[in-house]
């Protein structure tokens, strides 16, 4: 293993490279960091000084992509412009302002077309920035808590370095990744920042045991997160034999473990284990998942796959949206035409559920938003991307109730829909029928 300091371990990037990391708490902000300052160092000279190297040897033009991420975000700041471009796979919190002003963009798509895109080459790699745990005695290291599509970038990238931390728990499957394939380490040792969860409201706790009534037992369970998932969790004790098969998992999949109700006994594919391509979560939750053989950890390319969703029985997706119309279009990654998050896995798992022999394909939110606005809507607001569309709608739920629009007419579709929206929007929505 070669070891190198940050500011040396990001030498190697070069202007107009494109360069990709791990989502969440698998970013490792000590390389993100020392690139930035490079840039700073390079760019924020006086010209004619000492220092100052020649434009074309600067750094410049390089474009980062990435899926959620939170905390550390400086590569997208005005001062950057021309350094950095960001195009990300999902848009976070920490990135969403600069998304929506045009300094930084999106690339839409289904999360599990990601490794193909790199793959394929529609998506340039060069450089890839990592966050390992200590090394195996068969040197191996593991990405722990993010997969994501990082073997297919490893794979492709001419650059690739480690950010070594102790703190990152040791998880199997498509997590591990031979020394050998890594070029260069640096050791940083920062605890992950944990995610503690928000308390239920009402509204959440409702529209948790909406979505518990519709999960059989032996159900695999997709979940995403946020509260909706947590109170669907919190609402499954007395089920039997559920299993796991998700994009990620977090802290309220614990207890379910724990008291046998999530054992992965009825799932065909990975029987026995917690499938995952992220986590997300506490100290107890990294706690959890380090060094155990239950949990597998997989590229996005396998857990979001339709078909290998859909292999096993009774499968349960369970997604969000920011608005749906009368007629089942369910919009979940933007406000009109500015971008708030994704598409995510929404139709990877919608469709692995519709196709999963006695699946169950939901879409959970409250009926209207914080400010008392109407998430049922006669038609979707002008530009928000359509991630579900209406062919493949089934089950909506909000806090009022639950509905199956399958087989449906527009019509009967419009009138199920508005049975459970929010009473202060059902006469507006009765008269644009």
């Amino acid at each position: 293993m070669k070891f190198l300091t940050a500011d040396e371990a990001v030498l190697p990037v070069r202007p107009g490279d494109h360069l990709h990391w791990p989502c969440v708490s698998g970013a490792p902000e000590c390389l993100i960091e020392a690139l930035v300052c490079r840039a700073d160092r390079e760019n924020g000279c006086v010209a004619g000084g000492a220092a100052c190297l020649p434009n074309e040897e600067r750094l410049h033009d390089v474009t980062i992509s990435h899926f959620y991420t939170e905390g550390y975000a400086d590569y997208t700041l005005p001062k950057y412009k021309g350094v950095f471009q960001l195009d990300s796979f999902f848009v976070g919190g920490n990135v969403r302002e600069a998304t929506q002003s045009g300094r930084a963009d999106y690339i839409p798509c289904s999360l599990s077309e990601t490794p193909r895109m790199i793959k394929s080459g529609a998506v340039r790699c060069d450089v890839v920035f990592l966050m390992v745990s200590e090394p195996d005695s068969e040197g191996f290291v593991s990405l722990g808590t993010s997969v994501d599509y990082m073997p297919e970038a490893i794979d492709k990238a001419r650059y690739v370095v480690a950010q070594v931390n102790k703190y990152v728990p040791y998880t199997y499957g498509d997590a591990r990744i031979p020394v050998s394939k890594i070029d260069a380490f640096v050791r940083c040792d920062v605890p992950l920042k944990p995610a503690a969860p928000s308390p239920l409201s009402e509204t959440d706790i409702a529209i948790g045991k909406h979505c518990a009534a519709l999960i059989p037992d032996g159900a695999t369970l997709q979940i995403g997160i946020g509260n909706i998932p947590t109170a669907v969790l919190s609402q499954l004790e007395g089920h039997k034999n559920l299993g796991v098969h998700s994009e990620m998992f977090s802290d309220s999949v614990i207890p379910l473990v724990e008291k046998g109700v999530i054992n992965g006994s009825c799932k065909k594919t990975d029987p026995g284990k917690l499938t995952a391509m992220f986590l997300k979560g506490s100290q107890q939750l990294y706690n959890f998942v380090d060094h155990n053989d239950a949990v597998l950890m997989k590229d996005v390319g396998y857990t979001n796959n339709p078909a290998v969703i859909a292999s096993n029985p009774r499968v349960v997706a369970l997604n969000s949206a920011i608005q749906i119309d009368l007629s089942g279009q369910v919009c979940s990654d933007s406000m009109g035409t500015r971008i708030f998050s994704g598409s995510g896995g929404q139709l990877d798992f919608i469709l692995g559920a519709t196709y999963s022999d006695g699946g169950v394909p939901i879409i959970a939110m409250p009926s209207i938003t914080s400010k008392g606005v109407s998430k049922i809507v006669p038609t979707l607001t002008p530009g928000a991307g359509v991630v579900t569309p209406r062919t493949l709608t089934q089950w909506v739920v909000t806090e009022q109730g639950a509905v199956n629009l399958y087989g449906l007419s527009l019509r009967q579709r419009a009138e199920a829909l508005i049975s459970i929206a929010h009473p202060s929007a059902r006469e507006s929505l009765r008269r644009s029928i």
